[in-house]
C-alpha cells in the first residue's frame, strides 16, 4: 500500500512522526504529548456524542 492510497490516520500518523523525529522530540515528551492530545479529543469526541 502506498502512502498516497492510505486512510487519513495513517497519513496523519507519518506526517507526526516525521516532524517530531526532525525536531528531535524526546521520546518522553512526546508520548507525555500524545497523552495530552489523546484525552483531548477523547473529550470532544464525547461532546460531539452529546445531544
Amino acid at each position: 500500500m502506498s502512502l498516497e492510497t492510505a486512510p487519513d490516520e495513517i497519513k496523519l500518523a507519518v506526517d507526526l512522526i516525521q516532524l517530531l523525529e526532525e525536531n528531535q522530540v524526546p521520546t518522553t515528551t512526546v508520548l507525555a504529548a500524545l497523552a495530552i492530545v489523546r484525552r483531548d479529543y477523547e473529550q470532544k469526541q464525547a461532546a460531539e456524542k452529546s445531544p
